[in-house]
């Protein structure tokens, strides 16, 4: 039997689970339930999978808040990912580390990591397809096999891929939990007022400018990121931020919050980056952050891994002018 929403589904069905609730659990979530059943699989993909009508109680769609009870019948269409629509592009890219479960790189700028609209390929993802000749992990889907996480366009530096559903779980539960080391380098427009310092400050969807975000106490989600500067120049400062959330654009709106957007960072800060290329007589081309440093426990050998990524030409460019 076919769940009524998943017809269109059938080519890449793998199988079917059905059991029922041997107990009541009133206070117990569903999709922690089955994350509790199937270890495997981390609650943010079981999320979606409940979301997506994957999961069914007695036949019906649920919510993951759903408290499983005594009797009901809980079915699962896992879903095979289907072949991957994006090609295989040989374009290079610099392995930090490689083994059999994952891939760190140091991603350059420029570069998107999956297709989208406007970039259908020459994405990471092509040239991941390339070099791990379709040994990624299928939890991402089609347009993003083996992406547990991903960086801005034309952010550079490090990003880890699975090359295995164990391994993508693994990570993914990491990210969550805020257990992922995550240390990035910026020039900022302007000096900082202190040397260290840390933003507190939640960050929200803009609400006319959907593809930009904002700090907004209203409808923001808590985000904090620490800093310390590097170096200091005349109009500019080169600092070290690690970021303890993960939200979107998290550095460039918190660094724009402090009043020291980065640099090349017109989204975030156009007028101060017009000012500092008044100043120095060079603009940088694209925004001038860098993931420098990725932590992380290794979702199979359970090794604490942390990797470093050297600056960009570009990047060592902006700095000396």
């Amino acid at each position: 039997m076919v769940l009524p929403d998943q017809k269109q589904c059938v080519d890449r069905m793998v199988r079917r689970e059905r059991f029922q609730v041997e107990r009541s659990l009133p206070s117990e979530r569903l999709d922690s339930f089955l994350r509790q059943q199937f270890p495997e699989i981390s609650r943010g993909t079981w999320q979606r999978l409940i979301a997506e009508g994957q999961v069914r109680v007695n036949g019906r769609v649920v919510k993951p808040t759903h408290h499983p009870r005594i009797g009901e019948e809980v079915t699962i269409a896992f879903l095979e990912p289907r072949a991957a629509e994006a090609r295989p592009e040989n374009i290079p890219i610099d392995v930090l580390f490689e083994d059999d479960a994952l891939l760190v790189l140091n991603k350059p700028p420029g570069l998107v990591v999956h297709p989208a609209a406007g970039h259908p390929e020459h994405t990471l993802v092509n040239a991941l397809l390339y070099h791990c000749a379709g040994h990624l992990s299928g939890i991402g889907g089609v347009a993003r096999p083996g992406v547990v996480h991903r960086l801005d366009k034309d952010t550079s530096g490090c990003l880890v891929v699975a090359k295995t559903d164990a391994a993508h779980a693994g990570l993914a539960e990491q990210f969550a939990a805020r257990r992922v080391h995550k240390v990035y380098h910026a020039i900022v427009c302007g000096q900082p007022a202190s040397l260290t310092g840390e933003v507190s400050a939640p960050i929200g969807r803009h609400p006319t400018e959907r593809k930009r975000m904002r700090v907004t106490a209203s409808r923001g989600r808590t985000a904090q990121t620490s800093y310390q500067v590097l170096e200091m120049f005349r109009f500019a400062a080169l600092v070290e931020a690690t970021i303890h959330t993960g939200r979107t654009h998290q550095i460039r709106v918190h660094f724009q919050h402090l009043g020291c957007p980065v640099a090349g960072d017109c989204v975030y800060g156009a007028r101060q980056n017009k000012r500092l290329a008044e100043l120095t007589g060079y603009a940088p081309s694209r925004q001038m952050l860098h993931a420098r440093v990725l932590g992380f426990v290794h979702p199979v050998t359970q090794e604490t891994k942390s990797f470093q990524a050297p600056w960009p030409e570009d990047f060592s460019e902006a700095l000396q002018a």
